[in-house]
């Protein structure tokens, strides 16, 4: 029997640069038009920053989107890479309500 590949945990960068590329936009005009340094916008979509709560509100307000759409893509990735890491540690604990 075949296992299940682990999901993959996108990075909420990846979200946003297939919407620099659906819009036909630079990262550095994203970075000029929300008023954020253009290192910032590459290191979001490289996947070496997160999506802070300043920067979700501007994308919201940017792509017509609710600024919780963004967060909630950071927490996710957040919590999955979590979860992946702390696997064996979250196993030992015996829940106090089964």
């Amino acid at each position: 029997m075949k296992t299940a590949a682990p999901l993959r945990n996108p990075h909420p960068g990846e979200t946003l640069k297939e919407a620099l590329q659906d819009y036909g936009i630079t990262q550095y005009r994203l970075g000029q038009d929300l008023g954020i340094p253009h290192s910032r916008v590459t290191a979001i979509i490289k996947g070496r920053q997160g999506i802070t709560a300043t920067t979700a509100l501007k994308l919201g307000k940017y792509f017509s989107t609710p600024p919780e759409y963004w967060l909630n893509l950071q927490h996710m990735h957040d919590l999955a890479a979590a979860r992946e890491e702390q696997g064996d540690a979250l196993s030992q604990i015996r829940p106090l309500c089964p």
